[in-house]
């Protein structure tokens, strides 16, 4: 187990890389008519492919009425699309169009090849364990905030 000091260093890092990494992914986000929050709207559609008003609010903490307002944003920008549920048709559904799953993708590209420049020099032994201890954290992640 890690000492205070060496865990506060490890958060330190973790938000800044994490940081960095989205910055720069959102970089494409300047040649398109989407802002960085309607772009994590975008994102949470993406991951959950049919989500409500409601749902969306609660991921994004964030009124209902605000997020009306962004979802009406991203429809009118054709990157997603409203459906009514076929078993509560008193149930939106916001789902994904072909254009927010392209910016998407182009968001994500951007990242990798940020990724890949920022972990190019490191050493053999740090490339080979790098993705299983970032893998592993991200599960315990998941397990602990789930239990």
């Amino acid at each position: 187990m890690y000492d205070e000091q060496e865990t506060k260093s490890i958060e330190k890092s973790l938000r800044y890389i994490a940081s960095h990494v989205r910055v720069n992914g959102r970089e494409i986000l300047k040649h398109h008519d989407i802002s960085p929050l309607q772009f994590v709207a975008l994102q949470w559609v993406g991951d959950k492919d049919g989500i409500t008003i409601g749902e969306l609010a609660n991921r994004l903490y964030l009124a209902h009425s605000t997020t009306t307002d962004i979802v009406d944003k991203l429809e009118a920008g054709n990157y997603v699309r409203r459906d009514r549920s076929d078993k509560d048709k008193r149930l939106v559904l916001v789902s994904m169009e072909d254009k927010g799953k392209e910016i998407i993708q182009k968001v994500i590209d951007k990242r990798i090849d940020y990724i890949a420049k920022i972990t190019a020099n490191l050493s053999e032994a740090e490339r080979e364990i790098l993705p299983g201890a970032l893998e592993h954290v991200l599960r315990e992640s998941e397990r602990i905030n789930y239990e």
